[in-house]
C-alpha cells in the first residue's frame, strides 16, 4: 500500500510541476510567433509550481535528496507523455528508452531493499 501511496503522488506531483512549467511556457512563448498568453498563464504556472513542492513533502520517505531524486524519473517520462498529449510531439524509440530507463533507475532509488 505503501508503494501504491507514494507512486500516486509522484503523479501528482508531476501533474504540477510538469503542468506548471508548460503553463509558464505558454504564458511567455505561446504558439511561437504569436508571441506569450500573457500573465495569467504565468501566474497560475507558478502557483502549480508552488503546489508541487507541496505534494512532494507528502511522500512517506522522508529522506529529501531521494525523493528528488527518484522524483527525477517520473519527471522525464511525464514530460514526454505531456509532450505527447498537449503539445503533439511524437517521442522515438531513443526518447521511450531513456523514460524507461529512468524510470527502473526512479524504482531502485525509492523503492529498493534496504534492511528495513
Amino acid at each position: 500500500m505503501l508503494v501504491l501511496r507514494s507512486a500516486a503522488l509522484f503523479v501528482v506531483a508531476a501533474l504540477f510541476e510538469i503542468g506548471g512549467a508548460w503553463l509558464v511556457w505558454q504564458g511567455v512563448r505561446g504558439d511561437g510567433d504569436a508571441g506569450g498568453r500573457g500573465w495569467p498563464w504565468i501566474v497560475a504556472g507558478v502557483a502549480a509550481l508552488g503546489a508541487y513542492g507541496f505534494v512532494a513533502t507528502l511522500q512517506p520517505d522522508g529522506q529529501f535528496g531521494r525523493i528528488l531524486a527518484a522524483y527525477g524519473g517520473v519527471f522525464v517520462a511525464g514530460s514526454i507523455i505531456w509532450g505527447v498529449v498537449a503539445d503533439g510531439y511524437r517521442p522515438d524509440r531513443w526518447d521511450i528508452t531513456g523514460a524507461l530507463i529512468t524510470l527502473v533507475g526512479m524504482s531502485v532509488i525509492m523503492f529498493g531493499p534496504r534492511g528495513r
